[in-house]
């Protein structure tokens, strides 16, 4: 008989609507109809809440549209009755949403699913087109992704104005439309909001409360659980980023500074300095309005001055070439001249040297230039600029080498090395790492961990293929290596494999002995070892 296996790679037979092993719902099949109105066309994605389908309403000319289900695990009908109840009032707001870059929801209904259950469902429109991480196999030049943005900041001051918050802004979440190649914004998280209600309220299963994709969601949202309108506007910079290099955040993102990869961004001084405030740690620090974010982009930008035009005198009383100001303190003999049109570009701030008041420059860029002109008019010696290199760099330089040359996926080494600080400070309560000074301590820390981890794996002398597949292991390798194991014609046993495996490992990683493995982390490790002992079991070189 045909095997059908949940996402943690649990067997279970076709026509189950729960895995038998972790109770995780499992998706309907094709063809079956729901309601004697919805024919399951296809399934579409899969998240920790149910699952969602296209399907064809067989009630408006086999009209395709999208259902989105949510299996509440509950016991009784009144709890099934007050999830249900929960789940309508919250999904209500966007039933009302109405734009016509947001799919419009249709109706929100109950169906009998068999072995006693029931599921609730969410239809809504189906847009045609490609999602934006289908898209990514060419990256956007940094016009399309201004045009991107500029199409989506409308949308958002629409939902924020309704008093809803997305949530989950990303390329996955964002399709352009094949009939007007507009970007319309799908996935709500109607279903999410809905089933947090039902965790909030009536405590019925463990359905987790930090909503938001890890990467794209800011600190407050994945730690606290709060979010606003810049947390939308965060993800969007991090949307926009991602699209602009073809990479994921966590290789634009410098977790032991804390800070972003600007080297590798590389965009207008414009666009750069809107994404920098998008991509504020604080909430309080971004803009407050995806109207603000609009402004911002459509603002014009004066070009910078032309340097030939600054002109210097060394004496009090010559007099000006026409166009030009003169900035001076009472009683000195020098004056710097600037034209005026100079003036207008410079920012409104001073810079006391040399007891001097000064126009000064805004960005580290443009101090050769002050020191020049300072120079030539022959003042007191201008103090050098402190040097902003950190040693860091060389640090996170060298930490990063050795994972790329190790074949080490960044995401699943940024995974394991936060998980393992954490760990260590649970006081931090995951929050990530400031680039400020007060957690320059905490990021060497974070450094120490990940130089350990990798003097660990290379002493577990993996593979180059196990070394790879790092973050890409499942339950389903397991079962694999099992049923080879099983045939007997492998040359190995399952607890063969199992003993030689959990030795080396826990020979690595003795403090693990008192941990449940997480999967995403040291389960990863595990199953890089067990990949290896299963090669050298098959060729009897053990």
């Amino acid at each position: 008989m045909v095997q059908l296996y949940c996402a943690q790679g649990h067997e279970n037979q076709i026509g189950s609507r729960f895995c038998i092993q972790c109770g995780e719902p499992l998706w309907l099949p094709s063809g079956h109809i729901l309601e004697k109105r919805y024919r399951i066309v296809s399934q579409l994605a899969a998240g920790g809440f149910g699952r969602t389908y296209l399907v064809e309403n067989l009630h408006r000319f086999n009209e395709r549209c999208v259902l989105k289900e949510f299996t509440p695990q509950v016991q009784g009908d009144r709890n099934l009755q007050k999830a249900k109840e929960l789940f309508e009032r919250e999904a209500g707001a966007l039933h009302k949403l109405d734009h016509p870059q947001l799919p419009k929801f249709r109706e929100f209904f109950q169906a009998e699913l068999g072995e006693g259950s029931a599921c609730l469902f969410l239809a809504q429109d189906y847009v045609e087109g490609q999602t934006y991480s289908e898209l990514l196999s060419a990256r956007l030049s940094e016009a399309d992704v201004t045009r991107l943005i500029c199409q989506l900041l409308p949308v958002l001051s629409y939902i924020h104005s309704q008093g809803v918050i997305h949530r989950d802004i990303s390329p996955d979440n964002l399709i352009r439309r094949s009939s007007d190649g507009l970007p319309v914004l799908i996935d709500f998280g109607g279903v999410k909001v809905a089933a947090t209600a039902v965790a909030k309220f009536t405590q019925l299963g463990q359905i987790p409360t930090r909503l938001g994709k890890q990467g794209y969601a800011p600190e407050e949202q994945m730690r606290q659980g709060q979010v606003f309108p810049s947390s939308d506007l965060y993800a969007l910079a991090v949307t926009a980023l991602v699209l602009l290099t073809g990479k994921e955040p966590e290789q634009l993102y410098d977790n032991y500074r804390g800070a972003w990869l600007w080297r590798e961004i590389k965009v207008s001084s414009q666009l750069e300095t809107v994404l920098q405030k998008m991509l504020a740690y604080k909430p309080s620090d971004r803009y407050q309005s995806a109207q603000e974010v609009l402004q911002a982009l459509q603002s014009p930008v004066t070009p910078p001055p032309n340097i030939s035009q600054i002109r210097t005198v060394n004496f009090v009383g010559q007099k000006p070439e026409p166009q030009q100001s003169y900035s001076h303190q009472k009683g000195s003999t020098q004056v710097i001249a600037t034209p005026t049109s100079y003036l207008s570009w410079l920012r409104p701030w001073v810079l006391k040297i040399a007891g001097i008041g000064l126009v000064g420059f805004i960005g580290m860029n443009a101090w050769a230039m002050v020191n020049s002109v300072l120079r030539s008019t022959q003042l007191l010696p201008v103090q050098e600029p402190p040097d902003t290199s950190h040693s860091s760099d060389e640090q996170t330089n060298k930490l990063l080498s050795r994972q790329q040359s190790l074949g080490i996926k960044a995401r699943f080494f940024n995974t394991l090395v936060d998980d393992s600080f954490h760990t260590k400070h649970p006081e931090l309560q995951g929050r990530s790492l400031k680039p400020a000074p007060e957690d320059a301590d905490l990021r060497s820390d974070w450094y120490d961990i990940g130089e350990e981890l990798l003097n660990k794996i290379e002493q577990a002398k993996l593979s180059t293929a196990a070394r790879r597949k790092l973050g890409s292991y499942s339950q389903q390798d397991y079962e694999i290596w099992k049923q080879q194991a099983n045939s007997g014609e492998q040359g190995y046993s399952i607890d063969q494999l199992k003993e030689q495996t959990v030795q080396k490992f826990y020979q690595l990683f003795p403090q693990q002995r008192r941990e449940k493995l997480n999967q995403k982390t040291f389960g990863q490790i595990w199953y890089a070892i067990a990949a290896d002992k299963v090669s050298q079991l098959q060729t009897g070189n053990h």
